[in-house]
C-alpha cells in the first residue's frame, strides 16, 4: 500500500471517529414557543437530534416520482449569476427551500438561513443529500471533503490548504488519481457516518448511495449531468466547471470557493438543519407541510430555488396547485424564487441571459408571482419567465 493511501486511511478514520464521538449529537433545549397543531417541532429552532431529523424528513415527505435524469450535479452553468442580486436585495436568513443536488449549498452559503429544506420528487435525491451530509461530517475542510467525494489521496498538511483558492484545490485534484483502495476506504468512512443520521436505510438504499459515490469517483471532476433517453448535451458543465464558476462580478461563488462557506454548511449539517424531503412541488403534502414547519419555527421563506421545475408543472397541469402551495408558505416582501431557464444559447434569449451560457438564472419575488396568479395567472411558461424578472446587474 502506498504512503498516500496509508495517509488517507489514517486521516479518514480519525475524522470518522471525531464525528461519531460523544459530542456529535448535542443536547436539545426545549422550545418555549407553543407549537401549532400537527407540528413536530419539539426542540429549539437551531438544532435537531438525529431522531428528530429523520422523523421530520419522513413527516414532510410524500410519495416519490420519476424524472428521467440522474441529476448528480447541476446542468446550470449560470447558477451563480443571481448571487449579486441576492446580496443587493438583502435576501438572508430565514428558511431556504430548494430542489436538486448541491447547487443548493452555494445559495445556502450566501443566504445563511437558519434551516434549509431540499424537496425533490426523486427519492434518490434524498439519499444523495444523506451522502453529502456524511461528507460534511467526515471532513474538516474543503480539500478533505472533495478528496472523500472523489476518492482521491489527500495532500500532506491538509490544514494548510484552508488558505488555498478553489483553483489551487481543483488543480491538485486534477493531478492525483483514485484507486480501488481509496474508494473502499472512503466508502467505509461514509457508511459509518450514515449510521448516525437517524435513518433506517435499506440495503437497496445503501446500494444507491454507493452507486452515487462510485459515479463521482469514476468520472471525478469530469462528471456531468446525464439524462435517460436523451443524448448528452455539449453545454452541460462538468463538476470542475461548476466548482470554478463565477458570479457576475467575476468572483468565485460556489460553497467550496471559501472555507467560511464550507464551515457554515458543515455546521448547519451537524445541527441537522438541512432536511431532505421527497415531494412534488405541485403535490398535496410536502410543500404545504414544509410551510407549516417553517411557520412553527417563527421563520419566513427567504429563497425558494425551483430550477426549471415550473416548466414541467405547467406542461403537466400542476402549476395551479404549485401556486396554491406557495400561498401557504410564510413569506415577506423580500422572499424570492430562484429559477432556471434553458434555451439561451440556441433559443429565445432573455434579458438576463449571459452570452456563452445556455442556461439563464432568474429572480422573482414570491409576492409578485402570487399577485399575478390572483389577477388571472400566466398564459405560458414564456410569460412566467419574462414577467416580473428582477434585473441581476
Amino acid at each position: 500500500m502506498s504512503r498516500r493511501v496509508v495517509l488517507l486511511l489514517i486521516v479518514l478514520c480519525a475524522a470518522g471517529h471525531r464525528a461519531a464521538g460523544p459530542g456529535a449529537a448535542p443536547q436539545q433545549t426545549p422550545s418555549t414557543t407553543r407549537n401549532p397543531p400537527g407540528s413536530l417541532l419539539q426542540t429549539a429552532a437551531d438544532k435537531l437530534t438525529a431522531a428528530e431529523f429523520a422523523r421530520l424528513s419522513e413527516h414532510l415527505s410524500e410519495a416519490g416520482g420519476y424524472f428521467d435524469t440522474d441529476n448528480l450535479i447541476s446542468n446550470e452553468a449560470s447558477y451563480l449569476h443571481v448571487l449579486g442580486a441576492l446580496r443587493r436585495l438583502n435576501v438572508a436568513g430565514g428558511a431556504y427551500i430548494g430542489v436538486g443536488p448541491d447547487q443548493n449549498f452555494s445559495y445556502i452559503a450566501q443566504i445563511r438561513p437558519q434551516i434549509a429544506y431540499i424537496i425533490d420528487i426523486r427519492p434518490d435525491n434524498l439519499l444523495q443529500h444523506l451522502w453529502f451530509k456524511s461528507l460534511f461530517a467526515a471532513s474538516r475542510n474543503r480539500i478533505e471533503y472533495l478528496a472523500l467525494m472523489l476518492a482521491k489521496p489527500l495532500p500532506e498538511n491538509t490544514g494548510q490548504w484552508e488558505a488555498r483558492s478553489i483553483q489551487q484545490i481543483v488543480d491538485y485534484l486534477d493531478g492525483v488519481k483514485t484507486n480501488p483502495e481509496l474508494f473502499a476506504a472512503a466508502t467505509r468512512t461514509l457508511a459509518e457516518q450514515l449510521k448516525t443520521f437517524g435513518f433506517e436505510l435499506k440495503e437497496n438504499q445503501l446500494a444507491t448511495i454507493e452507486r452515487i459515490h462510485r459515479a463521482f469517483a469514476a468520472d471525478g471532476l469530469d462528471l456531468r449531468f446525464t439524462s435517460r433517453n436523451r443524448a448528452p448535451r455539449a453545454y452541460y458543465p462538468t463538476l470542475r466547471d461548476l466548482l470554478l464558476e463565477r458570479d457576475l462580478t467575476g468572483s468565485h461563488g460556489s460553497y467550496l470557493s471559501s472555507e467560511s462557506g464550507f464551515r457554515f454548511l458543515k455546521d448547519l449539517q451537524a445541527r441537522n438543519m438541512v432536511v431532505p424531503v421527497v415531494g412534488d412541488l405541485g403535490g398535496n403534502r410536502a410543500l404545504v407541510s414544509t410551510g407549516r414547519d417553517i411557520a412553527a419555527r417563527g421563520l419566513r421563506v427567504s429563497a425558494f430555488y425551483t430550477s426549471n421545475v415550473e416548466f414541467y408543472l405547467m406542461r403537466e397541469g400542476g402549476f395551479e396547485r404549485f401556486a396554491e402551495n406557495l400561498k401557504s408558505l410564510p413569506t415577506d416582501s423580500r422572499s424570492v424564487i430562484i429559477r432556471s431557464y434553458f434555451g439561451g444559447g440556441f433559443g429565445y434569449r432573455l434579458p438576463q441571459t449571459v452570452p456563452g451560457y445556455y442556461s439563464t438564472q432568474l429572480l422573482q419575488t414570491i409576492p409578485s408571482l402570487l399577485q399575478e396568479v390572483a389577477r388571472g395567472g400566466y398564459d405560458s411558461y414564456s410569460d412566467l419567465v419574462t414577467k416580473h424578472a428582477i434585473d441581476l446587474k
